[in-house]
């Protein structure tokens, strides 16, 4: 689908667009948008839909990019049984908390301006007892200057 896309940009790119094939192939774009996008958020909700039922579902039916979003949101209903049982036997909710991979959690020391991560988002401005998720790299970078320490977010 996205080659697909990308080709029909191409083509558009290279007409007329006040040309009838311009036109066809600008047509053509919003209406493949279109079927991209509802086929993509029709497979989306069957997918949570099978979760949320208690189901599971064989991951060969899946393309990569849904296979993550699936465990994403296994792990999801799992969290919520495990809150739902603790409330159930009348403990407190444990919610478990983590950073994503290749990201970890930080305590800001000192003020820090703006800075741009090595995933080349910007992060910041920081003040003093922020807490911040930040590409391993930068945390590590930030901890050693003595402007941040690392937090355990481990149970």
């Amino acid at each position: 689908m996205a080659d697909y896309m990308r080709w029909i940009r191409e083509e558009r790119r290279m007409m007329d667009e006040e040309s009838l094939r311009g036109k066809l192939i600008q047509l053509e774009e919003e209406n493949v948008k279109k079927m991209i996008t509802d086929l993509i958020q029709t497979r989306y909700m069957k997918i949570l839909q099978i979760i949320m039922a208690g189901g599971t579902l064989p991951l060969s039916s899946l393309t990569e990019e849904e296979e993550k979003l699936y465990s994403s949101l296994m792990a999801g209903r799992r969290a919520l049984e495990t809150i739902l049982n603790d409330i159930l036997f009348g403990q407190r909710p444990r919610i478990r908390q983590s950073a994503p991979s290749g990201f970890a959690v930080i305590r800001i020391l000192k003020e820090i301006p703006q800075i741009v991560g090595v995933d080349m988002k910007v992060y910041g401005p920081f003040k003093p007892e922020d807490i911040a998720v930040l590409p391993e790299e930068n945390a590590r970078v930030l901890v050693k200057q003595g402007a941040a320490v690392e937090v355990d977010v481990r149970e």
